[in-house]
């Protein structure tokens, strides 16, 4: 298995501006992925999300509404965020009917210089956790939408 890169894809029922904010935000991102998010949306933007009260860095590398949000993560403190010590994550917006087609991509498993069982076991951990998260988007935009 090559364990390089993950990706998914949604349709998601909203217009890509009420979806990118919904993925950059963090307030709304907040209801759908980690339990706490602080950043500024912005490129260089450097903040934190967390989950059960566990920090974890968090760099904005691209902010393009409505098309484009990218962030890197999990990159040690006093570090910069880079390919190597940190997963990139990539949101690419696209209009799509009446809705919207999101892609997610993420990257920088095999680029930590981590052992095959180590990035076998972190691609399984963010797999599922992607795939736990990601379908709670679709009701976070329905519920921003009605409010835009």
């Amino acid at each position: 298995m090559e364990l390089g890169t993950l990706e998914r894809e949604l349709h998601i029922d909203a217009t890509p501006d009420v979806v990118f904010d919904v993925v950059s935000n963090p307030e709304h991102v907040r209801e759908w992925w980690p339990d706490e998010a602080e950043y500024p949306v912005e490129p260089g933007g450097e903040g934190h999300i967390a989950f059960d009260g566990h920090p974890v860095r968090f760099t904005v590398v691209d902010a393009i509404p409505p098309k484009l949000f990218s962030f890197r993560w999990t990159h040690a403190e006093g570090e910069t965020a880079a390919p190597g010590n940190s997963f990139l994550v990539v949101f690419e917006l696209e209009p799509a009917g009446t809705g919207t087609r999101l892609r997610m991509t993420e990257t920088g498993f095999r680029e930590r210089g981590w052992d095959e069982a180590k990035i076998a076991a972190e691609y399984a951990d963010h797999e599922s956790g992607w795939d736990h998260f990601l379908p709670q988007i679709p009701a976070v935009t329905a519920k921003v939408g009605a409010t835009s």
